[in-house]
């Protein structure tokens, strides 16, 4: 059990260590944040949140993940590296690809349930 325990703890810290003093982290929580109100605000489907949670979920883990890399590639290389920088750019093309379709993922769903409102 101590062992599952220590997991816990290390991915916690994991998260922690991810967001701290990320400004990219930060603005997502933001929109998180808006668009999990907005869905409340809305009365959305119990499929609309999931929908949107998992959106939320993909955005936030591949800003965790590029954290992950950051870090890992300042550890590892301290000079000038033309691999790290193109890996480096291929892990925020990723957040930058899944922040575009889960921002067009939450206005097709928001949308959707806002104009039923407004109709």
């Amino acid at each position: 059990m101590q062992h599952w325990i220590q997991k816990f703890r290390n991915a916690f810290r994991g998260i922690w260590l991810g967001s701290l003093g990320e400004t990219s982290f930060l603005v997502h929580a933001l929109a998180a944040i808006l668009v999990s109100c907005i869905a409340f605000l809305l009365r959305c489907d119990v499929w609309e949140w999931c929908v949107l949670l998992l959106c939320i979920a993909m955005v936030m883990s591949l800003e965790l993940m590029n954290s992950s890399i950051e870090f890992l590639a300042k550890g590892l290389c301290r000079e000038e590296n033309e691999s790290v920088g193109k890996s480096l750019d291929i892990a925020s093309g990723a957040v930058l690809c899944a922040s575009i379709f889960a921002a067009l993922i939450g206005l097709l769903v928001l949308g959707s349930r806002l104009a039923q409102h407004v109709l």
